[in-house]
């Protein structure tokens, strides 16, 4: 008598067990509502409002630098399968990208996240020259972070208003959180205010304007080697201001930054704005500047 059993070699099997668990997976995946961000601090602040209700996707990787950054075909595929993207606002890869995101997907929904803020302007150069546009590194400051959690709210009640409710007790809870961060910052940098600090990308011009202090930038936002007569300029300026720290990005930053720093005695502190721990981030550099002895008049 013939046996019915019909043998399936292990390779098989296995393969067959792995379909299966990439079917549950995509299965799984796509049942979370997609929403897109450009850089992880605003998926930090995003997730603070939404909590597990939705995937946040970044388009920027960690270490990734906005400046440069060159979006892929399959970046903008991968954009388009959102209910939504939330834009930072003035990052120059976020507007070169919509004509083909609209291409894509007309109906998809685009919030400018940075609405509202009191935008600062000409501290970018490239090339040598200075342009007079809006800085683009918004979230490098509480106040302004409380702007743009609010406007992601009300991008999360417009496209998935079933969870309003959830995600507007989330945006309360999260701006008490804020406001206590500011008026910690404020008591602690108060003895400072006045006093200048350098960088080498100017990331944190709205940090600056926040508490009164002054921001010194070496570089330019192409992070290039900056020509010796400017940085000359910038030495004295740092000098005739007695700036003591020096806020530098590992990765990012041009080898200029390092022997700067040391030709002036400065502090050197590591910092990552486009870091997701936003929160931490805000907090080191409050840290260091307040760590320094306040300046005699």
């Amino acid at each position: 008598m013939k046996s019915n059993n019909i043998f399936f070699p292990p390779i098989i099997v296995s393969l067959a067990a792995w379909l299966g668990l990439l079917v549950a997976c995509t299965a799984t995946t796509h049942d979370t509502p997609i929403v897109t961000v450009s850089i992880e601090p605003q998926k930090y602040i995003l997730e603070q409002i939404t909590g597990n209700r939705v995937e946040i996707r970044t388009l920027i990787a960690n270490g990734a630098n906005p400046e440069t950054f060159d979006p892929s075909v399959n970046h903008i595929i991968n954009l388009t399968k959102s209910i939504g993207f939330l834009r930072m606002g003035n990052i120059g890869f976020e507007a070169a990208i919509l004509d083909k995101v609209h291409s894509e997907n007309p109906d998809l929904p685009i919030f400018n996240t940075s609405l509202g803020v009191m935008p600062v302007t000409g501290t970018h150069s490239h090339g040598g020259i200075t342009h007079d546009v809006i800085d683009p590194h918004t979230w490098t400051s509480v106040k302004n972070v409380k702007i743009i959690s609010k406007n992601m709210l009300i991008a999360m009640t417009e496209i998935d208003p079933s969870n309003a409710d959830y995600y507007r007790s989330n945006y309360d809870r999260f701006a008490a959180r804020l406001d206590s961060l500011d008026n910690e910052l404020t008591i602690r940098l108060a003895p400072h205010k006045g006093e200048a600090f350098m960088v080498w990308h100017p990331s944190l011009s709205y940090f600056a304007r926040d508490y009164g202090l002054e921001q010194i930038t070496a570089g330019n936002a192409d992070n290039k080697e900056v020509a010796m007569g400017t940085l000359k300029e910038t030495i004295d300026h740092a000098s005739e201001h007695k700036a003591r720290i020096f806020f530098y990005q590992k990765d990012l930053d041009s080898r200029q930054a390092e022997a700067l720093s040391s030709q002036l005695g400065l502090t050197k502190v590591n910092i990552n704005p486009l870091s997701y721990e936003w929160e931490k981030e805000m907090t080191a550099i409050a840290d260091a500047i307040a760590a320094t002895d306040t300046i005699a008049e």
